[in-house]
């Protein structure tokens, strides 16, 4: 009896001892994937001497209505048009990254590629598109980003998974955050805080 008591006293002193450890190094709660939050993720991480910290934020226009579309639709899937969440639909686009969310604001680049509806659950798109910076430091410069955007979650992590110029060999995170968005033309200003590893 009493060797099962110390057991069992062992394994709940176990249990207590994990539930109050620290969290592991790096660790970020996956509810909060705010900037801040990925902010301080990053500032957990040992960096390389020679690699460099870099913080962007801007707007992201997807114009879909008028005479001049940013983003236009290039297929669509058989059921596309019965789905609630328009699976199968696939746009190209060449979005104006701006300084801030007002249409003529300073533009700073373009998004460039494509987005595609990929899941049939809710709307949760497949970006595969280049920041490609057009002014300032970073003129000519891009970041890659291949990620799943649910668009209707307040915030959306999309990885950078590579880039050019200033940003070869990058890495990091782009957070994603609707500024605006209108149900009838489908056009959006999207907010993006991103946060980026380069030599």
């Amino acid at each position: 009896m009493r060797k099962t008591t110390l057991s069992f006293l062992l394994v709940v002193f176990a249990i207590v001892m994990t539930a109050m450890a620290p969290p592991v190094h790096g660790q970020i709660n996956p509810d909060d994937q705010s900037p801040k939050a990925v902010e301080r993720w990053f500032k957990k991480l040992g960096h390389a001497k020679q690699e460099k910290l870099t913080k962007l934020h801007f707007y992201f226009h997807d114009i879909l209505s008028g005479n001049k579309p940013t983003a236009v639709q290039v297929a669509q899937a058989n059921i596309t048009s019965k789905s609630p969440t328009l699976f199968g639909i696939v746009n190209v686009m060449d979005d104006p990254l701006t300084v801030g969310p007002e249409p003529d604001s300073r533009i700073i680049g373009f998004a460039q590629g494509l987005y595609a509806s990929a899941s049939q659950e809710d709307v949760g798109l497949l970006m595969t598109l280049n920041f490609v910076f057009t002014d300032g430091k970073y003129n000519g410069s891009t970041l890659s980003i291949l990620g799943r955007n649910p668009v209707f979650h307040k915030y959306r992590e999309l990885p950078i998974l590579g880039g050019s110029g200033v940003f070869r060999l990058a890495r990091g995170i782009a957070t994603a955050k609707t500024h605006t968005f209108n149900a009838t033309t489908g056009d959006a200003i999207v907010e993006y805080h991103v946060i980026v590893m380069h030599y």
